[in-house]
């Protein structure tokens, strides 16, 4: 879409202009740049330099200083080129050929070659055509589906150029427009862009292209084709009502003649201007005139729920129910302004009904100019607009966190944390400046256990001085028992739990830079914790540790570095150690982007690494947490969880192995080993919710729709871990019974 054009002036328009530059172009405004330009001029062959005199005489001044000789030596052969292998070519003469095939831009797009590479393209879908003009319909027809580039508001910027139209698959009119112009201009056809700054309602602004064909100018809309004819398009009968009263409701074409009619990149920042030609009167004797006694009412149908438009089949009908006009709503695949338009009696008493059962059975008629929107669908009770849940969660966080305060500051005064009948008293350490972001934290777990509480005591007290990061809160818990293992007993999750949201609410933690370490009996809570609260942490560091019976499954979205003294034989750790580096590097192989991790033996050193292992602390402190990564690997332990990402099982039970992954709108269960059911929590950071969303699982698709955003899900996911950060909008329950 286009932003506004401004009108500088009454200068009167020249017709026409030189074949040929009168005099080499003035070079003396240019100043980084004037030897690249005179290294062009100097080195252009003889047969195409009046050419490359009148380009340097007319490029945006803004390229004068950027552009280098090579970009324009190879843009002015190719262009020539393309001009002189025409089959038309003896009906384009020079005077056109520099106004509509020489600019290697038509607006503020990036500049780039493309001659070549769209010609290499288009040549063959217009093999033996003989005319600009049927040339340049052919283009309209095949270009976009060879491409696979269509309409879209979701594109990166409006003035894309072909190759990031090409690369994305998506474009606005405008995007669209340079594409096709370029295209056309690749094989010879002079082409230019045309637009028009604002509808005389008020509704947004559009864009479409020019062609020459030897004679005259015809218009079309891009990826719009209309079979073999062009001068036909969706907004022919607006364009005959714009007035160029105000500049900003002519229609404008781009030229980079001096006209005095600038049309200013606005959506650009700094872009350079662009001169156009009012075509306003031109567009009024084009279209049709309505009949005596009709008006045109345009006509959009959207869900109400979603917002979107949608194709229906619209009726008009008079007030004795006899039908007047039909037609066919467009959908997000056409222009925002491409409206289904129906002519109809002047009559206040029109009834219009859209071909739905959820749709509202009668509207009236608009008045004149305005845009009769019709509204369908019928979203569950408590379905959330994507603006209503951002505000829910805010509202709610904001809320929970008022009431946490006053529930849970004695508590964390007394640092203390207590679950059930076990209490697990803590220490902490503040170092560095606090980021803007929030403080990182620490956990570091001690060493001991199964031995009387003096030594654990005396472990803990170690742990404190053992390390300090450059930035963070360094927090060291004491165990609530003193059991063998006593950092991965089923009370531990929990009491980390409280740990993390005692310290956001009350020492401005960021919940995405959370770290767990351990060393020793701490270092076997590292490889136990590690895999089944991964969501919970930015990274984890284990060091001098047993890993017991658990995996390394769960470690595919955290980053893990392992630290063992290579002589620390007690239990085989430093076998066990050098068998995990395996086991991660295979992991990581087998599953791209998965399994970040570092492995190092301290070779020489035994249970005690004499701080080598230090190192890790600002390993990890590179990471942040990616609670919504792109897939997952969830491996239940002995010790289970409802909870994993963006995942959700009801009854957990231990050995369950769940696999998910997600691609744009698809997500992909690739195992789901003991589980007969599934919720998949999602939020608008992570797909479009207002589109469908399919869930598929050994080809057959287990669920496909428009997931509503739930006030429900919102409460429900904030209250599970009061994490901030860790809310999830809406769900997908999917039943993984096979005896179903």
């Amino acid at each position: 879409m286009l932003t506004r054009w401004i009108f500088r002036g009454g200068v009167s328009l020249v017709a026409c202009f030189s074949s040929a530059a009168a005099v080499p172009p003035d070079l003396s405004d240019v100043v980084a740049n004037r030897t690249e330009l005179e290294l062009a001029l100097a080195s252009v062959p003889a047969a195409q330099r009046s050419s490359m005199e009148w380009l340097l005489e007319h490029m945006p001044r803004e390229d004068r200083e950027t552009l280098d000789a090579a970009f324009l030596l190879a843009h002015v052969a190719a262009a020539t080129k393309a001009w002189e292998q025409a089959p038309w070519h003896d009906v384009i003469d020079e005077v056109m050929f520099r106004e509509a095939i020489l600019p290697y831009a038509s607006i503020s797009e990036k500049r780039e070659l493309w001659i070549e590479p769209l010609r290499a393209k288009c040549a063959p879908m217009i093999e033996g055509v003989q005319t600009p003009y049927a040339a340049a319909a052919a283009l309209n027809q095949k270009l976009f589906a060879d491409t696979q580039v269509k309409y879209s508001t979701k594109r990166k910027r409006a003035d894309q150029s072909p190759s990031e139209s090409m690369e994305s698959g998506v474009a606005s009119c405008s995007g669209l427009s340079i594409l096709l112009i370029d295209a056309c201009r690749s094989v010879g056809i002079p082409a230019r862009f045309v637009g028009v700054p604002m509808w005389m309602d008020g509704s947004g602004n559009h864009s479409w292209v020019e062609i020459w064909d030897g004679a005259a100018w015809h218009f079309t809309g891009a990826a719009e084709p209309s079979g073999e004819r062009l001068d036909e398009g969706w907004f022919t009968a607006r364009a005959a009502t714009q007035d160029n009263a105000k500049p900003e409701h002519g229609i404008y074409a781009v030229t980079w003649r001096d006209t005095g009619i600038a049309f200013p990149m606005r959506f650009a920042e700094g872009a350079p201007e662009v001169d156009a030609v009012d075509v306003t009167s031109r567009y009024k004797s084009v279209a049709s005139a309505l009949p005596d006694g009709q008006r045109l009412v345009r006509i959009v149908v959207r869900d109400r729920y979603t917002d979107a438009r949608v194709a229906r089949n619209v009726v008009c009908k008079d007030a004795n129910g006899v039908e007047l006009a039909r037609g066919q709503s467009r959908d997000e695949r056409s222009d925002l302004n491409d409206h289904l338009e129906l002519r109809v009696p002047i009559n206040p008493s029109l009834v219009f009904e859209v071909d739905d059962p959820t749709a509202f059975q009668s509207f009236s008629a608009p008045p004149d100019g305005a845009t009769l929107s019709l509204l369908i669908g019928a979203p569950p009770a408590d379905a959330l607009t994507k603006r209503e849940a951002e505000q829910a969660i805010t509202t709610l966080v904001q809320a929970k966190d008022t009431a946490a305060r006053a529930d849970r500051e004695a508590e964390f005064k007394a640092r203390v944390l207590k679950q059930d009948a076990l209490e697990m008293p803590f220490w902490f350490a503040v170092y560095g400046e606090k980021p803007a972001g929030g403080r990182s934290l620490f956990i570091s777990m001690h060493g001991g256990g199964g031995a009387p509480k003096e030594v654990n005591d005396q472990q803990w007290e170690n742990q404190k001085k053992l390390y300090r990061p450059a930035e963070g809160v360094y927090v060291a818990p004491r165990a609530p028992t003193n059991t063998w293992n006593l950092w991965h007993e089923g009370h531990i999750d929990p009491l980390f739990d409280k740990l993390i949201q005692d310290m956001v609410l009350f020492e401005g933690v960021n919940p995405n830079r959370v770290y767990l370490m351990g060393y020793s009996a701490g270092g076997d809570g590292v490889f136990q914790l590690a895999p089944r609260m991964a969501d919970r942490f930015a990274a984890a560091a284990m060091m001098a540790g047993h890993p017991n019976e658990t995996k390394p499954d769960g470690l595919r979205n955290l980053p893990f570095t392992l630290h063992m003294g290579g002589k620390d034989a007690a239990f085989k750790r430093n076998e066990i150690g050098r068998q995990w580096g395996t086991m991660l590097d295979d992991c990581a192989a087998k599953d791209l982007g998965g399994y970040p991790h570092k492995v190092v033996i301290h070779e020489g050193k035994g249970h005690w690494m004499d701080r080598e292992d230090a190192v890790a602390v600002a390993w990890m402190a590179q990471y942040t947490r990616d609670l919504r990564p792109k897939k997952i690997v969830w491996l239940q332990d002995d010790v289970t969880e409802q909870r994993f990402y963006w995942l959700a099982i009801a009854e957990p039970q231990g050995g369950q192995r769940v696999v998910v992954s997600r691609n744009a709108q698809v997500i992909t269960i690739e195992e789901a080993s003991g589980v007969k059911e599934l919720a998949i929590r999602l939020d608008d950071s992570m797909l479009d919710l207002d589109q469908p969303v399919r869930v598929q699982m050994d080809g057959s698709t287990l669920y496909e729709g428009i997931v509503p955003r739930s006030l429900a899900t919102i409460k429900a996911t904030l209250e599970e871990r009061n994490d901030p950060t860790g809310v999830f909008s809406a769900e997908i329950k999917v039943s993984l019974d096979r005896k179903k």
